[in-house]
C-alpha cells in the first residue's frame, strides 16, 4: 500500500511540473510577441557577454544573501531547537526580585509542627539528660584544654557538648567569667548545627547539578521541603532557606534572650533563644498579661533549642530580608556578617531597632565576630565512624 502511495505521489508531482513548464512557455512566448523592451533586452540572443556576466553575478550575490535569511527562519519557526543551560543563578535573581513570589507562597502556608517535626519528635523521646553543675563542667574543660583564648587564635573548638545549662551560673559574680562560661557552653552547639546545615547544602548542590536523581536523593529533597517550608517545593528556595547563620550573631541572641544563661526560660526549658509557640510544648510567662495564649518553647536539650533557631531564622516570614541578604553576601562571595545581618532582626523582639542595638553592641564588645570563623574538631565518635 505504501509502495503503491510513493509511485502514485512520484507520477503526481511529475504531472503538476509538466503543466507548469508548458503554461510558462506559453506565457513567456506571449510576452515575446509583444515586443517587450525588458524581454528582449534578456533574450539569449540578443544580450552581450558583459550583461550575461552581470546577470549572473547578481544572482550569485542574491542566493548567497537570502540563503542564511532562510537558515535561520527554518531553525526557528520549523526546527525550534531548545538549547538547556544551568541558569540556577538567573532564577534565583527573579525569585529574589519578584514581587509575588513563591517565597510569599511559602511564607503564608508554613506550621508550627510542620516545620518542627524532627525537633518534637526528639523532644518526645524519653531519654535520660544530666545536668552538671558549674564546678564539673569547668574541670571538663580544663581537662580537655578548652580555652576561648586560644580558640580566638586557632579558631579550633573542641566537640564538648552539654545537654543543660548548669544553675550556678547565675551564681558566678565575675560578669566576664559568666559570659565566657556561657560561650563556652554554647559555642559547640551552634557550630554542630552550622556544620549539620553545611554538609545538607552541599548535598543540595549536589542534586541541584544533577540531570537525573536517585530515590533515596529525591526522598532527601522532600524531607528538606518539609523542613524548611518549601510547599513550591521550588530548588531556588530551598537554596535561599539552607543556609548557616554566623555564630556570632547566634551567641548574641542567646545572650540577650537568656540573660547570658540565667533566665529561667534557659535554666528549666533549655529555651536559649525565647521563641513562643501556641501548639508546642513551653512555659508560660510569669508577666504575661490577660488573654495571651503564647508561650516559651521548651525543649529536651539545648542542641535542639539551637536547631530550632536556625530553622526559625531561615523560614519565618518575619526574617525574609535577613536571608535576601546573606543570599547577596553569598552571591558576592564576601563572609556572612553579624552586623548586617542583625540589621534585619527588627521583627525578633518587640522593642524593634533597640533590639538591633543590643545585638551589633554585644557582638562589638565581646568580640563575638572572632568566632565566625571556628570550626569545630571531630569528636572520639566521628574518629571511630571513619576507622
Amino acid at each position: 500500500m505504501k509502495k503503491s502511495y510513493k509511485l502514485f505521489r512520484t507520477n503526481y508531482l511529475k504531472f503538476r511540473s509538466q503543466i507548469f513548464l508548458t503554461n510558462f512557455k506559453f506565457f513567456f512566448y506571449n510576452f515575446q510577441r509583444k515586443n517587450l523592451k525588458i524581454f528582449k533586452f534578456f533574450d539569449q540572443r540578443k544580450i552581450g557577454s558583459i550583461p550575461r556576466i552581470l546577470l549572473s553575478s547578481v544572482i550569485i550575490i542574491s542566493f548567497f544573501y537570502v540563503a542564511p535569511l532562510m537558515v535561520n527562519f527554518s531553525n526557528e519557526n520549523f526546527f525550534n531547537a531548545n538549547e538547556y543551560q544551568n541558569n540556577s543563578k538567573a532564577i534565583l535573581a527573579y525569585t529574589l526580585n519578584k514581587k509575588n513570589d513563591k517565597l510569599d507562597e511559602n511564607d503564608k502556608l508554613l506550621d508550627e509542627k510542620e516545620l518542627l517535626f524532627d525537633i518534637f519528635s526528639l523532644n518526645d523521646l524519653e531519654t535520660d539528660t544530666v545536668r552538671l553543675n558549674a564546678s564539673t563542667i569547668k574541670q571538663l574543660f580544663d581537662d580537655t584544654n578548652y580555652k576561648l583564648e586560644d580558640v580566638r587564635e586557632s579558631k579550633l573548638v573542641k566537640p564538648v557538648a552539654l545537654t543543660l545549662l548548669p544553675q550556678e551560673i547565675k551564681m558566678i559574680e565575675n560578669t566576664k567569667e559568666r559570659k565566657e562560661f556561657f560561650i563556652q557552653i554554647i559555642l559547640p552547639l551552634i557550630l554542630e548545627e552550622n556544620n549539620n546545615i553545611r554538609l545538607d547544602r552541599k548535598r543540595l548542590f549536589s542534586v541541584i547539578n544533577k540531570s537525573n536523581n536517585t530515590k533515596l536523593e529525591k526522598k532527601w529533597l522532600q524531607k528538606k521541603y518539609k523542613q524548611y517550608g518549601v510547599v513550591s517545593k521550588d530548588l531556588s528556595v530551598l537554596k535561599i532557606r539552607l543556609d548557616e547563620i554566623p555564630v556570632s550573631l547566634a551567641i548574641a541572641q542567646a545572650a540577650k534572650e537568656t540573660g547570658w544563661g540565667t533566665s529561667r526560660f534557659a535554666q528549666e526549658g533549655n529555651a536559649l533563644f525565647g521563641q513562643w509557640t501556641w501548639s508546642g510544648d513551653g512555659l508560660k510567662p510569669e508577666n504575661a498579661e490577660k488573654g495571651e495564649e503564647h508561650k516559651v518553647m521548651k525543649f529536651h536539650s539545648l542542641q535542639l533549642s539551637v536547631r530550632a533557631y536556625l530553622r526559625n531564622l531561615n523560614t519565618h516570614s518575619s526574617y525574609k530580608n535577613l536571608r535576601k541578604a546573606r543570599t547577596k553576601l553569598r552571591n558576592k562571595n564576601k563572609p556572612l556578617d553579624s552586623i548586617v545581618l542583625s540589621n534585619h532582626l527588627d521583627k525578633y523582639a518587640e522593642t524593634g531597632n533597640e533590639y538591633i542595638k543590643v545585638l551589633q553592641k554585644i557582638i562589638t564588645q565581646n568580640n563575638l565576630k572572632d568566632f565566625d570563623e571556628a570550626r569545630l574538631l571531630p569528636s572520639s565518635k566521628d574518629l571511630e565512624s571513619l576507622i
